[in-house]
């Protein structure tokens, strides 16, 4: 069921929601979390599908909130919400609210959002593009839990991953990071398997993808031995080489799709580590709602203490780049300073 509201509020809204649930006959609400996604209308609809795929594992109302920004100055000044609810077979398992903010409401979103949270239910902010700098001191932020970004989606990853160490609070996380959730997996077990003491590491992927530096932090900080960081042609992380005293551990994935674990002393397996959809991404964030110190101390490592990337066909191999990442307090400002001006030209 389809529900469209025009220059409404959110009382009307949860008044529209109780009638919906009453018509479909389900009257009780069973959600365990109110997921808020800020977006636009570019990356609307890929974000609603992704959620409402992880919905089926976590019942959730699914609030999109969607700023449009006026461009005259009139139309800045006339300040309308409008609405479209979706329940049943058409949102997932839960509820979805689709707003749509225009003129001086899309400054105060969190005004709107506010009255239409699930009671007593926590709370997840997710910005599919575009997040805050300080996704903790952002007004719709604020009232969660849980702030889901994503450094890939940048346009420059690598600083964007300081900027995400210089503004961390207990609760933010990063789908960057939710994507090596299989190769630390896979890469912890290999260790027990083989107990040695780590020399070195080498963490092979594409240029500029920030769940290779993840990776490689993580190795570094977990392990404290140097890893070297290569390049390769991807797709995305390729290769993961770890130097022990008792041979080599090496998880090999040039396609995307199956890898192939090699390990001294042991016959070579072909494992499954396909690069996932964002439906199975968020449906890992959303497990699990209290601060990841894991990713905390693995962000805050510094992109800048792992050096340049080397150009490689092959691990281990290549020359040095020339313009290694900068530092984390320059970067964030620099980053800061960037969605600053984009704001201030949008609202023009």
């Amino acid at each position: 069921m389809k529900i469209d509201l025009t220059e409404t509020t959110s009382s009307k809204i949860n008044q529209a929601l109780i009638s919906a649930r009453r018509d479909i006959g389900s009257p009780a609400v069973g959600m365990v979390l109110t997921l808020v996604i800020v977006t636009d209308e570019e990356n609307a609809y890929d974000a609603l599908k992704a959620a409402n795929d992880s919905s089926r594992e976590h019942p959730s109302r699914i609030i999109v909130v969607i700023k449009r920004v006026s461009r005259s100055p009139r139309a800045r000044r006339d300040a309308r919400l409008d609405a479209e609810i979706r329940v049943g077979s058409d949102a997932g398992s839960g509820e979805t609210v689709v707003l749509r903010l225009h003129g001086e409401l899309a400054n105060h979103a969190q005004s709107v959002v506010l009255p239409l949270l699930l009671p007593d239910a926590p709370v997840v902010a997710w910005w599919p593009e575009d997040a805050p700098a300080d996704p903790a001191k952002d007004p719709l932020g604020a009232l969660a839990q849980r702030r889901i970004t994503d450094t890939y989606s940048a346009e420059h990853p690598l600083d964007e991953l300081s900027v995400r160490a210089a503004t961390y609070r207990p609760g933010d996380t990063d789908l960057a990071w939710t994507r090596i959730t299989p190769w630390r997996s896979m890469l912890a077990a290999a260790l027990d398997q083989q107990p040695a003491q780590v020399i070195s590491a080498t963490v092979e992927g594409e240029s500029d993808n920030p769940s290779c530096e993840l990776l490689a932090m993580w190795l570094a900080d977990r392990l404290g031995v140097p890893v070297e960081r290569t390049l390769s042609g991807g797709p995305g992380l390729t290769a993961v080489r770890l130097e022990t005293k008792n041979g080599v551990i090496v998880l090999d994935r040039p396609d995307g799709s199956l890898a192939t674990l090699c390990m001294a002393g042991q016959p070579d397996r072909a494992v499954a580590l396909k690069r996932r959809e964002t439906a199975e991404l968020l449906a890992e964030e959303l497990r699990r709602l209290d601060p990841d110190n894991i990713y905390e101390s693995t962000v805050k490592f510094g992109v800048e203490r792992l050096g340049g990337p080397t150009e490689a066909s092959s691990v281990g191999s290549g020359q040095k780049r020339q313009e290694p990442t900068g530092a984390a307090a320059p970067a964030a400002k620099k980053a800061a300073a960037k969605k600053a001006a984009a704001k201030k030209a949008a609202s023009k």
